[in-house]
């Protein structure tokens, strides 16, 4: 069980952030009757806690009085050589993620008897993962509640009545949580993704391998730096998934079923096209919740029962349109290389649309990767033209078409779409008039059996407010040229 020093009733505490994850941490430390002072670095964020009565200071003053507190804790978003965070490792000063609170209130008995965490974390799939993982406990009769990155933050579902927690983590959240050590835990995957963030691959995969540490730990096989982490992987049970015939100690795919030999002789758990996510991405994440439900006993006629009733949540792998023969699809969510990359994978031929901010992460290996579904690129955002490159690189015969705005016109692709095409005087945001030339171009690049594909590859806040504005850009243009 996991200490709270130097938590105490009344013992001073610094949150860092003020925004959604900040208030969980700030209501669940006052319920704690610790004395709170709430730091952001946005002036405006703070302005209504004060006025409730809340203690709050800016970054000067929180770096100046760092050593009156007892405890930093931290919003997920702040990196470690954020100033009042390294002021306070300089201090000594322990330094908790939302994610570390909530394990060891949690694990202390502070909410009633300990919840039994299953955590999913990887670069690609964690949401999907994590959501089948929910399904399947709640078919076999365990109470769960699905949190993190996904849903609600932990701190926020601890008062529920719960056997389980359906967890899905970011490598910040890990980063932050060191103690964790969850029933069990699964790494899907890792590739390059939030090196703007992490320093190194090195640290990034660290952040990601603290999963593993709990009494069960489930990698992807097929994925090699993943698996990598399987023979160092502190939990004494240990389990991989795989898209082929699966050994002992793994779950896999045998004549067209998942099969498990992980916990259990040789148990077939569904058939394949049963499972309502395309391509072998959603294959290995049923895998992999099904390892995690395994790991508790849940039986396979109820994992069955999840995967046949499971639906896709927004934004991913939704089929917004099918019009002459083609298919508009808005994965949105694909934020990093490699989940555009498992995107593009579900269908043979593909108009890709892509763009965005890429986060310090390459392209260039993925696109390698697809080249032989592309038909057609249509790039958007601020990094576009690294996507750009790439294509040339390894798919030189593939049309691409660059959607530009005024600051940047002079860069230039296959195609060009100038900037008086993309604006107007309507008064339309700037992502929605990108998005509509980003659909007329898909659409004459497209012929019939053909997929318009939205696997953006890079974050959305260089022209939209999220993935979910992004996505709901897209599917409203693909539905205005097709109406």
């Amino acid at each position: 069980m996991t200490g709270l020093e130097p938590l105490a009733p009344g013992a001073p505490v610094l949150v860092a952030g003020a925004r959604v994850t900040g208030r969980s941490i700030l209501f669940a430390l006052k319920r704690f009757g610790a004395a709170v002072t709430l730091f952001d670095d946005d002036p405006a964020m703070l302005r209504p806690y004060a006025e409730s009565g809340v203690t709050t200071v800016d970054a000067t003053a929180a770096i100046a009085g760092i050593a009156e507190y007892a405890l930093v804790v931290t919003s997920p978003g702040f990196q470690p050589s954020t100033p009042v965070l390294a002021a306070a490792a300089a201090a000594g000063i322990p330094i908790w993620g939302d994610v570390e609170l909530a394990w060891r209130l949690d694990s202390a008995g502070h909410y009633g008897p300990p919840r039994r965490w299953l955590v999913v974390t990887g670069t690609n799939g964690k949401t999907t993962t994590t959501s089948m993982l929910h399904d399947m406990l709640t078919a076999g009769g365990l109470r769960s509640v699905l949190c993190g990155n996904i849903g609600d933050p932990v701190l926020d579902v601890l008062e529920q009545p719960a056997d389980v927690l359906a967890v899905e983590l970011s490598s910040f959240q890990l980063y932050w949580a060191p103690s964790l050590r969850p029933e069990a835990g699964a790494v899907l995957n890792i590739a390059e993704d939030h090196l703007d963030w992490h320093s190194t691959m090195a640290e990034y995969t660290a952040a990601k391998a603290r999963v593993l540490d709990g009494r069960v730990a489930v990698v992807g096989l097929d994925d090699s730096r993943a698996a990598a982490l399987l023979d160092t992987a502190a939990a004494p049970v240990r389990a991989g998934f795989r898209l082929g015939e699966p050994a002992a100690g793994e779950l896999g795919v045998r004549d067209g079923r998942l099969v498990d030999r992980a916990f259990a002789d040789d148990l077939a758990l569904l058939s394949v096209a049963s499972i309502p996510v395309p391509g072998p991405v959603g294959v290995l994440d049923a895998l992999a919740a099904a390892a995690l439900a395994r790991s508790v006993d849940v039986p396979a006629a109820a994992i069955a029962e999840a995967i046949a009733s499971f639906r896709l949540g927004r934004h991913r792998a939704e089929v917004v349109l099918v019009a002459d023969g083609i298919r508009y699809v808005d994965d949105s969510k694909a934020t990093n290389p490699h989940a555009a990359e498992a995107s593009i994978m579900a269908y043979p031929r593909v108009v890709w649309v892509a763009g965005g901010l890429l986060k310090g992460a390459s392209v260039d290996a993925e696109v390698a990767r697809v080249a032989s579904r592309l038909v057609g690129a249509v790039l958007i955002g601020q990094d576009r033209q690294e996507v750009a490159e790439a294509l040339s690189r390894h798919a030189p015969d593939v049309p691409v078409v660059q959607v530009v705005t005024g600051e940047d016109a002079g860069m230039n692709a296959t195609a060009v779409i100038p900037d008086a095409d993309v604006t107007d005087d309507s008064g339309e945001k700037l992502g929605t008039r990108v998005m509509t030339a980003a659909v007329a171009a898909a659409r004459n690049l497209a012929k019939a059996g053909d997929t318009v594909l939205l696997a953006p590859a890079g974050a959305s806040f260089d022209q939209f407010e999220g993935y979910a504005d992004r996505g709901d850009a897209f599917a409203a243009a693909v539905h205005a040229a097709l109406r």
